[in-house]
């Protein structure tokens, strides 16, 4: 036992550290980049409002005059910019874990003034523009907080969700009968350097040891086509990249559960969600 702890020491001692790491500093680390790798929506959104613009485009649709959810958007307002000059009639930011990254949001108002105003907490979207919800979605969509949407999207969001199937249902519910969703989620270990490693590890001694204050609910692909398929007619999801080798080398000790016996859906690491009713 003691030398299977001590060659995984390389992974278990930075999840360790990880998972009692407190969040404040979780989330100073992530805005900086350092160690801890940011979403595309927080370090590069333009890239990531033009990658849901690519997948509309390519089934016909725009942007313009819809009202869009993003999910998870990371805490700075320039994803809600970009969808806006896509031609978005309003845009709904939600995240419950991110508050508002006030330094990076207060230097875009020099450049997007007509979107902004301040308030005691800094600078805040005009809500003619933009809503800012920081609460739980399901609690949202129960109150009827929301007006429904014509496009949901996320990215990198899916995978840190505690309650996939009951979040599924609440931005299902959200969304326009001819609306759209579009999630990215990747399904690798976030200690990228071991992409499956976490799927080695007992639900027990994840969550009590080595799941990140982020929460990694360690979902694979079949799990997110069940959820999707339980609120929507139509499920799309395409395999974006995979890790082949690295899945096959650790293959032996990974648990049962982790393991469909569909190679190409079992190492997939990246995957793109569409969905609609």
């Amino acid at each position: 036992m003691m030398k299977i702890i001590l060659m995984n020491l390389p992974y278990l001692l930075p999840r360790l550290i990880r998972h009692f790491m407190p969040e404040k500093l979780v989330r100073a680390l992530l805005l900086r980049s350092i160690i801890i790798r940011p979403g595309l929506e927080t370090s590069n959104p333009f890239a990531a409002v033009q990658r849901y613009v690519d997948v509309i485009s390519a089934r016909g649709l725009s942007f313009k005059d819809k009202r869009v959810l993003v999910f998870g958007y990371g805490g700075r307002f320039d994803i809600g910019f970009g969808l806006l000059k896509e031609g978005a009639e309003h845009v709904i930011l939600c995240d419950k874990y991110a508050p508002p990254d006030e330094p990076h949001n207060r230097r875009l108002y020099g450049a997007e003034d007509k979107y902004f105003f301040a308030d005691k907490s800094g600078w805040r979207p005009r809500p003619e523009w933009m809503t800012l919800l920081e609460d739980d979605i399901r609690d949202l969509q129960a109150r009827g907080s929301i007006a429904p949407v014509d496009f949901v999207l996320s990215s990198s969001v899916y995978e840190h969700v505690d309650d996939v199937e009951g979040i599924t249902r609440a931005l299902a519910a959200l969304t326009k009968p001819d609306g759209l969703h579009i999630h990215f989620v990747d399904l690798r270990d976030h200690f990228f350097k071991y992409p499956f490693e976490m799927l080695r590890f007992s639900e027990n001694v994840w969550k009590n040891w080595l799941n990140p204050s982020s929460n990694h609910n360690r979902y694979r692909l079949w799990n997110y086509r069940k959820a999707f398929q339980d609120c929507f007619v139509n499920v799309e999801i395409e395999i974006l990249t995979r890790e082949e080798e690295a899945f096959r080398k650790l293959l032996p000790h990974i648990k049962a559960e982790f393991i469909s016996g569909n190679m190409t859906e079992d190492t997939a690491a990246t995957i793109r969600v569409i969905a609609s009713s």
